[in-house]
């Protein structure tokens, strides 16, 4: 059985018999040319012109379709990554934002500038954009619920750590950031045994692990409905009635 080094030299070896077969059946035909029509003028006059478009057709494959084909290629990628993106908020996101938007001391006014209707435009998305990068994430300390948080994101740390290894990350920076904040947070609060008693530096870091987890969720949430309204309104349709800012939520239409 060969290894990884035999059978690279196994492929080469068989594209340089292939290539060297192609020259001489290359050469044996402009032969049998030359003994047919016994002009050598003309068999060069064609291989010269067919040379010469060998540069231009390098520059169509390389340039052109070559490019096409990579933006295919990205295009297919972002489809499986916003698949990704669809099964965190699925599993993790949505009850995780729904957890912490609880404690925000400004939620009301969050709900009244995250609760779009389902026919928003995307001008709406921009100007609630615009709001989310204003908005400070605060979280009320005294509301924290840490047995149950630590619970939920102990339960799912599985879930996100396949997540992390699936290749198409790399095509989306802001959700990559927005995973490892989930699994910091899941790792500071699963280190813990007890979250009661704390020394105020302690809950003061995990305060700001949870701040940053919110403000990304929220913008990479916003992200994923825009995507959603264009690619696929029926399930725009259900994340919306489902929003985690909203409190009278419900996926029945009304």
């Amino acid at each position: 059985m060969l290894d990884d080094g035999g059978e690279i030299v196994k492929r080469l070896s068989w594209q340089i018999l292939l290539g060297i077969s192609l020259l001489l059946l290359s050469g044996i035909v402009y032969f049998l040319h030359y003994l047919i029509f016994k002009d050598a003028h003309h068999i060069f006059i064609y291989l010269l012109g067919d040379v010469g478009f060998v540069f231009i057709e390098v520059l169509l494959v390389t340039l052109i379709i070559h490019r096409v084909l990579q933006q295919k290629e990205k295009n297919s990628r972002l489809a499986k990554l916003n698949m990704v993106i669809g099964a965190f908020f699925s599993e993790v996101g949505s009850s995780l934002l729904e957890i912490l938007s609880e404690l925000d001391p400004k939620i009301e006014r969050l709900q009244q500038e995250l609760v779009p209707e389902v026919s928003s435009a995307g001008k709406e998305f921009l100007e609630i954009r615009r709001f989310l990068v204003k908005h400070d994430y605060d979280i009320e300390a005294k509301n924290v619920d840490w047995k149950s948080l630590k619970m939920f994101l102990v339960e799912k740390r599985d879930f996100l750590l396949r997540l992390l290894e699936n290749p198409n990350l790399l095509e989306h920076e802001s959700f990559t950031d927005l995973l490892w904040a989930v699994f910091h947070l899941t790792e500071e609060l699963g280190a813990r045994e007890n979250l009661q008693d704390l020394p105020d530096e302690d809950y003061k870091h995990l305060y700001g692990d949870m701040k940053r987890v919110y403000g990304q969720l929220a913008r990479q949430w916003l992200a994923y409905m825009e995507h959603l309204k264009v690619s696929y309104p029926y399930l725009f349709s259900l994340a919306l009635r489902m929003n985690p800012f909203n409190r009278n939520a419900s996926p029945v239409l009304r």
